[in-house]
């Protein structure tokens, strides 16, 4: 089963020992229609963007307003409404996908975690890349070389442990932290 889910930060549990835990709000949305393979046409609400297609489809599925996006996700309903939650109370791990904090153009110090130079004595060689070719053959940068360029804003996937789903608030607690800034938006799909 797959839920659309929002970071809320991280926090720990109180006890010895203490554990670090990430919080992810799951998302309320709606199964619009139930497509083939356990798949299914789900509604979810997220900003306040829409256009004459939005509309369309609120039409077409009988949704409100504020129902304006839609993506395709693997769930346990057979037929449409609400998006069925039970299947996270007995859930044990869990694959979560989320984009990493975007960190613009990066040096390689940051970037790729070198060295760099001597910080005193007038080296003048502090956080460049140092040298990037060869001598006489092949002449050339090799492809792949580590340089500095844009870093971050990639979509990643972790598994973590389920500690808790309070099915109230829609509140999910995973062990370990995840990917992506608070308030980042991600999927979230049950292996276990």
């Amino acid at each position: 089963m797959e839920f659309l889910v929002e970071k809320i930060g991280m926090s720990r549990t109180v006890g010895k020992p203490s554990i670090p835990v990430t919080l992810l709000k799951v998302k309320t949305a709606k199964v619009c229609e139930v497509l083939e393979g356990g798949k299914a046409l789900v509604a979810y609400h997220q900003g306040k963007s829409t256009n004459k297609s939005i509309v369309g489809q609120q039409k077409k599925y009988n949704l409100d307003k504020e129902y304006n996006k839609f993506a395709t996700l693997e769930v346990s309903n057979t037929e449409a409404g609400d998006l069925d939650l039970s299947s996270l109370e007995t859930a044990k791990r869990a694959k979560v996908s989320f984009k990493t904090k975007g960190r613009g153009f990066s040096g390689v110090m940051k970037r790729w975690n070198f060295q760099g130079g001597p910080a005193a004595h007038g080296s003048r060689f502090h956080r460049a890349p140092g040298s990037i070719g060869n001598r006489e053959w092949p002449g050339r940068v090799q492809p792949g070389k580590k340089m500095a360029g844009h870093y971050g804003n990639e979509k990643v996937t972790v598994q973590n442990e389920i500690v808790s789903f309070d099915k109230e608030h829609g509140v999910l607690v995973l062990k370990g932290s995840i990917p992506g800034f608070n308030g980042a938006f991600g999927r979230l799909k049950i292996v276990g």
